[in-house]
């Protein structure tokens, strides 16, 4: 078992693992808040083009019957859409058409010419948000991709990150690139809410989404590296909640405050706290042993073993008695890992390729349904609260799988139901928006679940010598489906149907990629490719065949030995005894399968 037998004789689960979980969780509160940001710092306002500096609505209350509103008012001046009776977003009248207020005119008898672009900018209206990155610079209309570019740049970030401090990590460390993030993301996060422009904008997200992967890669293989094997799932689901409560948080903060500057300093700021307490953290011990470290090693697990009652394992636990436990581990992490060794051996290459097709889809789907509330129709902040507390029965019921059915059932089970919902809304009516938006939620839920599912399967699955790295790598190809997720919108120009049928089939496919991977519950963390070689290979055909026949070889020798040996013929009965009995045991088998 190598660590895990001294991490349970420092007391397994004790008050140092309470502790340093709780810690490394609480950050999650906000990190909900640097993903789904977008929805709140870059909404879309209501806006109409401005009234021509020429005339003004108190003009038109001259010219017109007193008694109308504005907005009767402004069918002067702003075309209504026949299909929504709205006001068009992107034109007006060239000149005010004084015949249209109050009347049920139409403009089929108005020149083709009639109408221009908004040369005096727009009028937003300022109910849902006072102040948007949106309306402050006008990502409207011709403009209005760089909307979503916004978002797809933050998650570039995201990606940059996930490359480059998962191999960082295994360098220098969990614990110190860890605080580093933290830092990063309080001083670049709070920057961009002084940002002067959109471009300055868009630079401090990306380096803020480079943070976020950090701060996330590095909190999963410090809670990980630090537990007993038997706590790791209770432990990974509830610190999912951190995340799931941190949503709603978002949809308090973003109500309270509705300007984007200063919600971008609310959910940024509090990072410096977290760095700060940080240094209280203690380093990964497999990491430090694997590393060529292991005196700091050893005065870390005698710091958690007095913190969690066990004084008396100082003496007993020494550095020859650890050194003993990891030497296996210690001769293998002499060897430099790169990515390369994540498809090298067979294990390790079946385990990466199904990986990656679970992130793509997980976050494909995910950010697929919760990057544009504003298209369910809801008051956006109470579809962000509805959003967030589906999560908790979501992951209750994910944490009762985990714990009876294993990782791998629940990871797939959760892919193929999110696939489930989101086709079922492609035969939902539009009118009928209440039954949508609740296969919607239903749709967040299960993928919520898949990621909660994931990020702890995949800390499983890979050694401690190249867990980091293995986890960026992985996630990459989320951060991949979290930017081409609002491409994929897209589509409904040519088919209303095909983003939903895109989202749902890459959901299936990922899940019947789960099904491949070796299942974990109950197995204690590989430290070494080795080790996750012996634990999951599953041998060949050709390699049994070989086995039998050399064992048969052996039966044949057994025969020309004399037969007055009693010790031999006792030995031959016993050898074909052993053959016949697995010859049965492989049939009745094959029956089963």
């Amino acid at each position: 078992m190598g660590f895990a037998d001294i991490l349970n004789d420092v007391g397994g689960f004790g008050r140092f693992q309470f502790i340093h979980v709780t810690l490394l969780s609480i950050p999650g509160l906000l990190m909900a808040s640097q993903n789904l940001l977008n929805n709140f710092t870059a909404g879309m306002p209501g806006h109409h083009c401005k009234v021509p500096n020429m005339t003004s609505l108190a003009e038109a209350r001259n010219v017109s019957a007193s008694g109308l509103d504005d907005g009767q008012l402004l069918r002067a001046f702003i075309p209504v859409d026949r299909s929504s009776s709205k006001f068009r977003k992107c034109d007006r009248y060239v000149t005010p058409q004084w015949h249209m207020i109050g009347g049920n005119q139409t403009e089929s008898g108005l020149p083709a010419n009639s109408t221009e672009p908004c040369y005096d900018g727009w009028t937003y209206e300022s109910t849902e948000f006072q102040s948007t990155i949106v309306s402050e610079w006008d990502l409207v209309c011709t403009l209005r991709p760089l909307k979503q570019m916004s978002q797809t740049i933050y998650m570039g970030g995201v990606l940059a990150g996930a490359i480059i401090f998962g191999g960082l990590s295994d360098r220098f460390g969990r614990r110190a690139l860890l605080i580093w993030s933290y830092f990063q993301l309080a001083v670049l996060g709070t920057c961009t809410a002084l940002a002067p422009s959109y471009m300055a904008y868009c630079i401090f997200r990306f380096l803020s989404g480079m943070a976020v992967s950090g701060i996330i890669l590095n909190t999963v293989s410090l809670k990980v590296e630090w537990i007993p094997t038997k706590s790791r799932t209770l432990v990974g689901t509830l610190s999912s909640f951190f995340f799931t409560f941190g949503q709603m948080v978002l949809a308090g903060v973003a109500y309270a405050l509705k300007d984007w500057r200063k919600l971008q300093v609310a959910v940024c700021s509090p990072f410096f706290i977290f760095a700060m307490y940080s240094w209280w953290y203690s380093e990964s011990a497999r990491w430090l042993v694997l590393n060529g470290r292991s005196q700091e090693a050893l005065k870390q697990i005698h710091h958690v073993a007095r913190i969690n009652g066990k004084p008396e394992m100082v003496g007993k636990i020494t550095l020859e008695v650890l050194e003993a436990n990891m030497q296996k581990e210690v001769q293998s992490s002499k060897s430099m890992y790169k990515a390369y060794d994540l498809l090298r051996t067979p294990v390790m290459r079946r385990i990466s390729i199904c990986l990656v097709a679970v992130w793509f889809s997980t976050s494909f789907a995910y950010y697929g349904l919760a990057m544009d509330l504003q298209k369910f129709g809801v008051n956006i902040y109470v579809m962000q609260l509805i959003f967030g507390a589906v999560d908790f029965p979501a992951k209750i019921v994910a944490l009762g799988m985990l714990s009876f059915l294993g990782r791998r059932v629940t990871q797939a089970t959760c892919l193929i139901m999110s696939a489930s919902v989101i086709f079922a809304n492609i035969f939902v009516p539009k009118d009928l928006q209440t039954i949508r938006t609740t296969l919607a939620v239903l749709g967040k839920g299960f993928t919520s679940s898949s990621f909660t599912c994931v990020y702890l399967f995949t800390g499983e699955l890979y050694p401690t010598v190249i867990r980091q790295t293995g986890m960026g790598f992985t996630s990459t190809m989320a951060r991949i489906g979290s930017m081409a997720a609002p491409a994929v919108l897209i589509l409904d120009e040519i088919l209303p149907a095909l983003p939903s049928i895109v989202y749902g089939g890459a959901a299936v496919v990922a899940g019947i990629f789960a099904l491949f991977l070796p299942e974990t519950l109950n197995v204690a963390l590989p430290d070494t490719i080795e080790d996750v070689e012996e634990k999951w290979e599953k041998k060949k055909p050709r390699e049994k065949a070989v086995e039998q026949k050399q064992l048969r070889n052996e039966m044949l020798s057994l025969q020309d030995k004399k037969d007055g040996e009693p010790d031999c013929v006792d030995g031959k009965n016993a050898a074909l005894n052993t053959l016949e009995g697995s010859q049965m045991f492989q049939s009745d088998l094959k029956n089963v399968i």
